[in-house]
């Protein structure tokens, strides 16, 4: 996830300053020297391109998306090995609550939220694109709608990132209840590839 950010970053740090709808600003601007000292790689090249293009919204959606996808197998592979059944890791009591039924249970609310926000996650990108879907290739007004869906997935990612790196060091493995689920069919494979 983070070399596709910084995939990412290599590709939209274009400067679109001094592009307009139609031919460009008609103003003689360095836009090599504004964009060096704005901090951007390089200067768009194609004035409609830039004005109509969100794909660097789209994308970072997208890695906002996969990011949440992969935060989400992980919360899902917690939840699922702190069941009875499985019993190989125990939440700690600062990030999972109580049951409202069963007293001997704790919920492990970081995990399920984490899972949730990942399907939101994904409706952002999901939104975008819908509304990039029909648009000519100049700026209209629907291109307003790219950034309440840039700022939230921003702002999901930076509350579940910490969130959950705080509550995975909390959690206590079980290497006894591990080791007590292997049995000897884990081995067939290997066995049926010597034989």
């Amino acid at each position: 996830d983070i070399e596709r950010l910084q995939d990412l970053t290599k590709r939209v740090s274009v400067l679109p300053l001094g592009s307009g709808a139609l031919a460009g600003a008609p103003f003689a601007l360095d836009r090599d020297a504004l964009a060096k000292y704005l901090g951007f790689d390089e200067v768009s090249q194609n004035s409609l391109d830039a004005v109509s293009d969100r794909d660097f919204a789209a994308e970072y959606l997208f890695v906002c998306s996969m990011a949440a996808v992969h935060l989400s197998k992980l919360a899902e592979q917690i939840v699922l090995y702190t069941t009875a059944e499985f019993g190989f890791f125990e939440l700690s009591d600062a990030f999972s609550t109580g049951s409202s039924l069963m007293p001997q249970k704790k919920n492990p609310d970081v995990f399920e939220l984490t899972r949730g926000k990942a399907g939101t996650m994904i409706g952002l990108l999901t939104g975008l694109m819908s509304t990039l879907k029909g648009l000519p290739s100049t700026y209209d007004k629907d291109l307003q709608e790219d950034k309440a869906p840039v700022f939230a997935a921003t702002n999901t990612l930076l509350s579940i990132l910490p969130v959950m790196a705080a509550a995975l060091r909390t959690i206590t493995v079980k290497p006894e209840r591990m080791r007590g689920a292997i049995d000897s069919t884990m081995m067939a494979t290997d066995l049926a590839d010597y034989l």
